[in-house]
């Protein structure tokens, strides 16, 4: 059985306090980014207006932006990391979804 292995930088060293660190501050704003990139999502797809929902694109964009950045500063400090899959799996995974494409009305090719 093959292990996945996490792909991470090394770790920036934060102080261990009770009080809010640096890395606990960027978490915290990465964390609310997403929620927000996920509610703007949500208003885009309701916004009847086309202005309206021109502006809400750009503060989306930007939103999705900044959150971008504040993923690459934590993983570049090592305090987010990620699992790498193993290819087996992703080819898995590529068979399944390209099966569904039969399954729709029409194909984009």
């Amino acid at each position: 059985m093959n292990q996945s292995q996490k792909i991470q930088n090394p770790e920036t060293s934060v102080p261990k306090t009770p009080q809010m660190n640096e890395r606990d501050f960027i978490n915290d704003q990465l964390t609310t980014e997403k929620y927000m990139t996920a509610s703007y999502n949500i208003a885009l797809n309701e916004a009847s207006n086309q202005t309206f929902y021109q502006d809400l694109a750009t503060i989306f964009k930007e939103t999705q932006d900044c959150q971008r950045n504040l993923y690459n500063l934590m993983f570049k400090n090592g305090w987010y990391s990620i699992e790498q899959e193993q290819p087996q799996k992703i080819q898995q995974a590529y068979q399944q979804f390209n099966g569904y494409k039969t399954q729709l009305p029409y194909t984009v090719q």
